[in-house]
């Protein structure tokens, strides 16, 4: 059996909050979804994303407790070119969005930029230093 990553999942405390975020990133979000307990949105590139509040999870997992002291796991968004870097992280913060990290230029290779979405989840955007 081939392993595929079916969907990356967000749970979330305030849906309406965490999907603005999301959306005003550029994630296609239909409309109507933000008192939603389950919301899902797929990438142009296919990569889907779903949401679920803090009690859709306690439906099923009694025990839930969210994680605290930082976050565990990362998304990262290929904005294509280092100053579409430094665009989407200006207008996100300009938005009312947290920045944790202004752009700055990694050992990598790469432009990047951490911003936190409205649960403290990071968010990295970065850009080759090569693209144009």
């Amino acid at each position: 059996m081939t392993l595929t990553l079916g969907f990356i999942g967000i749970v979330t405390s305030d849906m309406a909050a965490s999907l603005a975020f999301y959306r005003a990133l550029g994630v296609p979000i239909d409309a109507g979804q933000d008192d939603r307990p389950h919301v899902d949105a797929t990438l142009d590139d296919g990569t889907s994303l779903a949401w679920d509040t803090i009690d859709t999870i306690r439906s099923f997992d009694p025990a839930y407790t969210p994680a605290s002291g930082g976050h565990r796991i990362a998304l990262a968004f290929d904005k294509g070119t280092p100053a579409e870097v430094d665009a989407a992280f200006a207008a996100m913060v300009a938005s009312g969005f947290t920045g944790h990290v202004a752009p700055w230029d990694a050992v990598w290779g790469q432009r990047y930029a951490t911003l936190l979405d409205p649960d403290g989840n990071s968010v990295d955007l970065y850009a080759s230093l090569d693209a144009s």
